[in-house]
């Protein structure tokens, strides 16, 4: 048996060297290798340094990372971060006690999910190893937990996925990068790490991402940046426990004991939602409308969540017709297509075993039905935890908090812009926002200002800065920010030209790497008549999305240099060229078409053609009449649209949030095809009363539909939403938020006047009903405009409120601004303004004014919850 021989001692990473893993291995890295005729992306292995451990180990990473993990980043990264990982096994206490099919699939690689590369598994360790000394190996994921927690915490941002290291530079990441960020830190020293995700919540919208850490033999799980004084505790157990969906992609072919999902060329999907919830297969049989199983038919399950039924898998049936899935005890909608005919029906985990799918309906039809959807109900489960162990793991958050914060205290303050604005030329007002915006990587966004400044460019520095996404401010580096600048024509649109970001992919110097490497007499030819690059680009590129399913994406460089590429990198390489170029082109947001302007027309690109034309429109105007508590349906949040690609409904990616009466009140032009509209009515149960319409839009016609949104007076449903995380002043004068305050969970908030009559009947109705609402057992806060407000009202307080009352301040009249707009109350609306909201920040009662009752009306929502 041939051994990986690491550290002096045997690693066995790809077992014996006549074993059926090592002999795919070595099969899928040369077919890979020889699917690059273009460049030389494999000079590593002429490396005569070598061991053989390191050999096969770089084999295995090389035969199954996306195609862009090897075009743009170097075969000498690889190795650094191979020794890196060897050198744990000998370091660590537990490193020889991993097995190697553990150590090689959740130690070994690089990337955790779709985030930017870089050396955070060398930085991590040299920080780390000190900390962990002695310590156990359940201790060490601990630690390494609170280490994270001194370096960033949580702060929604957009769909692209930081690198390590620009989280720390951050002080803050989503779930998915917080999540992204342990993974790497764990298995910095050794320790196997792996992101889990439920890609959606069915009992509420949104998703959340966090880590399961392997030690001495079985897996546990923790919240990311989140320590906890035990594994297998996070605010989400119990959310976890009424999940539908779990699951990990795993780098590599895997054979595991967890269910697969899919498997891939670069990871095997495993689904693991057994360990956080009852859960129960169903197989859906596909049939022709004669009863007849229907084969190679595209199945997706989906999870109804932002007003649309997520695709959470997506599967081809067998020759017998079959597709299934084990998922959490609740509701899922499928949806099956083969051609143009297609079926549609609700599935409930544990009460269906096998559901008959009739293709029954064809593309073009118009039809619309009700569901009833129904989430898993949940049962957490909770590990032990003393108060002695709570009440040191408090102590230790509040000192990694203050670690965090000194840390950010040395941004740029707004001496110091003002001061840099004044030695640059700029107004303190222009360069502020993003050099506040840019935190830890604020050198850099000076340093491009500076330099622009000195080339009498400021104008044009800003605008480019202005098409940037604030996380472009936090990680883009000077010289990529100049590339751009400095080749690009300073009369050239600003928008579709001179801005570096395409989509989601990482920033690069692409625009003076073309600029050099296409011939100029190609280069005329593309800006003469840009159908001649699409050509090129279809009879040059390789198409190959199946060895892009990460969801990264190539940059342009890598793509030119490779010759291949997947869709999405494709679409992005084109639009880089173009402007590079100086031709006007993007990507539009809501369709995905990939468009360039032409005698100041609108083209869409067909890649598969070669042709370009200007995209087929109709005109839709959705009709809506209100209902109570809803006079105007937001998108993403009561209603999505989505438009038929060939194989199931891909979602038009409107605003978030945005009303319907600025979308489609009016008839609005959208691409002829044929569509799915879906509303849904959340109730507070997380239950949905949904809504799902089809119909077509022709070509220079207009279609109107109807937008139905359900109500039920029985249950308390989801009237808006509240920002659980906003802010208020302490009586003591501190700061907390509403969250810190009430913990997880319902809330009420209360926005009070002083000494009026409707404050008064509304604080002594809820202190008739105190035990009650005592027993409820919730955080009632209760916030005054002013602190003067405030000392007045203590002058001559309410005699019984509940115990569960807390009291602040409004000071700045942010979170009364922010109920009054969302809950569509009119300028001058008396106080008192209460709400029932939920940590999702889910509303589910409102009322203003005066009120007699307050307390029953209160308790009457809590019971209904």
């Amino acid at each position: 048996m041939r051994k990986l021989v690491c550290v002096g001692m045997l690693c066995a990473l790809l077992s014996a060297c006549t074993s059926p893993f090592e002999k795919q291995v070595k099969a899928d890295f040369e077919e890979k290798k020889a699917l690059f005729s273009q460049g030389d992306f494999f000079g590593v292995f002429d490396d005569e340094g070598l061991t053989s451990d390191e050999r096969d180990a770089l084999m295995f990473l090389y035969a199954y990372m996306p195609v862009g993990d090897v075009t743009d980043y170097s075969g000498e990264f690889y190795l650094e971060n191979v020794r890196s990982s060897f050198a744990t096994r000998e370091e660590t206490a537990w490193g020889q006690s991993i097995p190697d099919e553990v150590f090689r699939h959740f130690v070994l690689p690089v990337r955790v999910n779709n985030e930017a590369l870089d050396r955070s598994r060398m930085v991590f360790h040299d920080e780390l190893m000190p900390r962990l000394e002695g310590l156990s190996m359940y201790d060490a994921v601990l630690e390494v937990n609170h280490w994270c927690h001194e370096k960033a915490n949580y702060q929604p941002s957009d769909a692209r996925t930081s690198s390590p290291l620009a989280t720390v530079r951050t002080a803050y990441g989503r779930c998915g990068e917080e999540s992204t960020f342990l993974v790497a830190a764990l298995r910095s020293v050794g320790i196997p790490a792996r992101q889990v995700y439920t890609p959606r919540w069915a009992h509420t919208d949104d998703n959340h991402a966090w880590v399961e850490a392997w030690v001495d033999g079985k897996w546990y799980f923790l919240g990311a940046c989140e320590p906890e004084p035990v594994l297998n505790l996070g605010w989400f157990n119990e959310p976890a426990s009424r999940g539908m969906l779990m699951h990990t992609k795993v780098f590599g072919y895997y054979e595991g004991p967890e269910e697969v999902m899919r498997t891939t060329a670069n990871y095997t999907e495993i689904n693991v939602i057994g360990n956080y919830a009852q859960n129960a297969p169903v197989t859906v049989l596909v049939t022709d409308i004669d009863g007849k199983p229907v084969g190679d038919a595209c199945v997706r399950f989906g999870i109804y969540n932002y007003a649309e039924f997520y695709p959470v898998s997506s599967q081809k049936t067998g020759a017998d017709g079959r597709a299934s899935l084990s998922a959490g005890l609740g509701d899922m909608v499928v949806l099956a297509v083969k051609g143009r005919a297609f079926g549609i029906q609700k599935v409930s985990f544990g009460k269906d075993k096998e559901v008959k799918l009739r293709l029954e309906h064809q593309v073009g039809d118009t039809l619309s039905f009700s569901l009833d959807i129904v989430p898993p109900a949940g049962d957490p489960t909770l590990p032990e935890v003393t108060p002695e162990q709570r009440a040191e793991n408090d102590i230790r958050f509040n000192r990694e908090d203050s670690i965090r914060h000194a840390y950010i205290a040395s941004f740029p303050s707004a001496d110091a812009i003002r001061a840099f604005a004044s030695e640059t030329g700029y107004e303190a007002e222009a360069v502020a926002p993003y050099i506040v915006a840019s935190r830890g990587n604020a050198s850099e966004i000076e340093a491009f200002l500076k330099e622009a400044a000195g080339r009498e460019m400021r104008s044009r520095a800003l605008d480019l800065l202005g098409t940037l996404a604030e996380k472009d401010l936090r990680d883009a580096e000077a010289s990529v920010l100049d590339d751009h600048l400095y080749h690009t024509d300073s009369l050239a649109d600003v928008a579709t030209v001179l801005a570096p970001r395409i989509g989601y992919e990482m920033l690069t110097p692409y625009r003076s790497f073309f600029q050099r490497e296409i011939p100029e007499t190609d280069a005329a030819r593309f800006r003469e008549k840009p159908l001649e690059l699409v050509e090129w680009c279809k009879d040059s590129l390789t198409l190959r999305d199946d060895l892009c399913t990460v969801g990264t994406v190539i940059s342009p460089e890598g793509v030119w240099k490779s010759r291949m590429a997947d869709r999405t990198s494709r679409n992005t390489f084109f639009v880089a060229v173009a402007r590079s170029l100086g031709i006007p082109a993007w990507i539009d947001r809501v369709t995905g078409y990939v468009l360039y302007k032409e005698n100041d027309k609108d083209v869409a690109v067909d890649f598969e053609s070669g042709r370009s034309e200007q995209v087929a429109e109709g005109t839709l105007k959705l009709d809506y009449t209100p209902i109570p508590r809803l006079g105007d349906p937001s998108y993403a949040r009561h209603f999505s649209l989505s438009r038929f690609d060939g194989e199931g409904f891909a979602l038009q990616v409107y605003p978030d949030f945005e009303p319907w009466s600025k979308l489609f009140k009016e008839p609005v032009p959208v691409p002829a095809g044929y569509y799915m509209l879906v509303s849904g009515t959340r109730l507070a149960k997380g239950g949905v009363l949904a809504q799902v319409s089809f119909f077509g839009v022709e070509q220079d016609k207009e279609t109107d539909a109807g937008l139905v949104m359900r109500e039920s007076e029985e249950a308390v449903s989801v009237i808006g939403s509240f920002n659980s995380e906003s802010k208020f002043q302490t009586p003591e004068g501190g700061e907390t938020s509403v969250l810190l305050t009430t913990g997880r969970g319902y809330f009420i908030v209360g926005i009070l006047g002083v000494g009026d009559e409707p404050t008064n009947h509304a604080l002594k109705d809820i202190a008739a009903k105190a035990s009650e609402l005592e027993k409820w057992g919730r955080k009632i806060v209760l916030l005054f405009p002013s602190r003067a407000a405030y000392e007045k009202y203590q002058s001559a307080p309410i005699e019984g409120l509940p115990s569960t009352v807390v009291f602040g301040i409004d000071a700045d009249g942010s979170i009364e601004a922010a109920i009054r707009q969302e809950m569509k109350l009119q300028a001058g609306t008396r106080l008192p303004v209460f709400i029932v909201a939920d940590t999702f920040n889910r509303v589910v009662f409102e009322s203003h004014g005066y009120t007699i009752g307050m307390g029953d009306q209160l308790l009457h929502t809590v019971h209904g919850l």
